[in-house]
């Protein structure tokens, strides 16, 4: 019997081999998994964070980080020239420590555990740690703090007040 001028054994070993070539690239490359990413790789130069940590949970960590300061991977990262992606752009280099954004953030994420431990914890029943987003709130360099004016003159005369007026310097 032929098909399209092939005959049928040559047809069926076509199609055998086409389905033994599929089967051997599909193991030779890794399905991603169900999110559809790879996993990240494994990080190197940690030098405030766990260093037991995964690629995964770190990237995790530094998309919390860019959501709370409103930045990007690049505000810290430092592109790789030598790198260049499938979009034509250089890749980010994330173990390269010369972006001073970098040496920051590591001060600033120290200052931070510090303040939640050894500050807001010895206060009783205050259970809400500082976070980057406690000053920046999406913001790259925080908003400075403007004070509601005095409100000390809005007050009728008589009315229950948070602090004396009759004895200066208890405030």
């Amino acid at each position: 019997m032929k098909i399209n001028g092939y005959s049928l054994p040559a047809t069926a070993a076509a199609v055998l081999a086409a389905a033994i070539f599929a089967v051997s690239s599909s193991a030779q490359a890794p399905a991603p998994p169900p999110g559809g990413h790879p996993p990240n790789p494994a990080p190197t130069n940690l030098k405030v964070l766990p260093k037991d940590l995964t690629g995964d949970q770190v990237h995790e960590i530094m998309h919390k980080w860019e959501a709370m300061l409103g930045a990007e991977c690049s505000t810290c990262h430092a592109a790789d020239p030598k790198n260049i992606g499938p979009n034509g752009k250089p890749r980010l280099n994330f173990a390269d420590d010369s972006k001073k954004e970098k040496q920051a953030a590591r001060l600033m994420v120290k200052m931070v555990e510090d303040i939640s431990k050894n500050y807001v914890s010895m206060i009783e029943g205050s259970g809400v740690p500082v976070t980057c987003g406690t000053c920046h709130r999406g913001h790259v360099t925080p908003e400075p703090f403007v004070a509601k004016p005095d409100h000390d003159h809005d007050h009728p005369a008589g009315a229950d007040h948070d602090h004396d007026h009759d004895h200066p310097g208890t405030r």
